[in-house]
């Protein structure tokens, strides 16, 4: 009996090597936290590289598309602009003919009655 007395003192009492205890992690839940981690990693690289440089692009978006609205309402107003001047282009060219047309009937006129009163100072 002294034996294992002496055995279990040897385990247990106050002569007995000092032991640390270490819980262990299964194996799957290391691997499952360095997935976590490089998953949070990539996900805040991505994050700072991307949504970083795209409110700058943002910005620059809403500059660009209201630069274009405006640069497009004067597009409208100059080619409206166009329209009319070449409608009133049109009108003066219409106006222009019919007015050397009765310029031309005026002088055929003109020419008939001065032969017509040359015939009659003649006679």
């Amino acid at each position: 009996m002294k034996p294992v007395r002496r055995k279990i003192r040897r385990h247990f009492g106050l002569t007995a090597k000092q032991v640390a205890v270490k819980s262990q992690r299964p194996w799957y839940f290391q691997w499952f936290l360095a997935v976590l981690l490089l998953a949070i990693g990539f996900i805040t690289a991505y994050w700072y590289l991307n949504v970083g440089e795209n409110a700058g692009l943002h910005k620059r978006l809403q500059q660009t598309a209201l630069e274009n609205q405006a640069l497009q309402t004067k597009l409208v107003s100059i080619e409206r602009e166009l329209q009319i001047k070449q409608a009133l282009q049109d009108n003066l060219a219409k106006e222009l003919a019919s007015v050397q047309d009765e310029s031309i009937k005026i002088k055929s006129d003109l020419i008939f009655y001065k032969n017509m009163q040359d015939k009659k100072s003649r006679k």
